[in-house]
């Protein structure tokens, strides 16, 4: 084929060459223009992914913060009422050893019924910010919950059962605030 069968009506080899000399820069423009905009397509994808990290772990944060923040307010209280724990065992102690005869004296029924009220009052306000005492007589030794303190022997209870509590335990929610003292039952020698 003739560079007069490649050319179309009127054009010659040497109009093709000048033509494409001319086009030349251009397409070199047009294929630096193509390169530029898929570095910058390429910038856009990784500044999306990076956008789209930022956004998940700044949710990531703010969730972690509210979870912090939840239980700074259900559990602030933890170590006062660790403290409170030991005044009410100290009540309960005396109302414990008071004798009988001095309940019904008239001269002492007043500050019996005091004890009694304020007794009542320290469990309302456990109650109330989510302090509850541990069950621990006749359930089987818990260490999540119990203390063993030391093994009694008994025929009538299986052993690891609690047949004794020294100390009352306490929750706070669903946290140990203070485990329960406590004796359990072992096989009698």
């Amino acid at each position: 084929m003739s560079e007069k069968d490649q050319t179309g009506p009127g054009e010659t080899g040497e109009d093709l060459r000048e033509e494409t000399a001319e086009a030349a820069p251009e397409l070199a423009e047009h294929d630096t223009a193509n390169a530029r905009v898929a570095e910058l397509e390429k910038k856009l994808e990784e500044a999306n992914a990076a956008t789209l990290y930022a956004q998940a772990e700044m949710q990531n944060i703010r969730r972690r913060a509210e979870k912090e923040a939840k239980d700074a307010r259900a559990y602030a209280v933890t170590q006062f009422a660790r403290d409170v724990l030991s005044v009410a065992d100290n009540l309960s102690r005396a109302l414990g050893a008071i004798p009988g005869d001095l309940r019904e004296d008239d001269k002492m029924k007043g500050l019996v019924t005091g004890l009694e009220a304020t007794g009542r009052e320290f469990e309302t306000v456990f109650t109330r910010h989510g302090i509850a005492k541990i069950t621990a007589m006749g359930e089987q030794l818990d260490p999540n919950r119990h203390q063993a303190m030391m093994e009694v022997p008994s025929e009538e209870a299986e052993p690891g059962t609690i047949v004794q509590e020294i100390q009352t335990g306490y929750m706070i929610n669903d946290r140990l605030l203070r485990p329960a003292l406590v004796g359990v039952a072992k096989k009698p020698e």
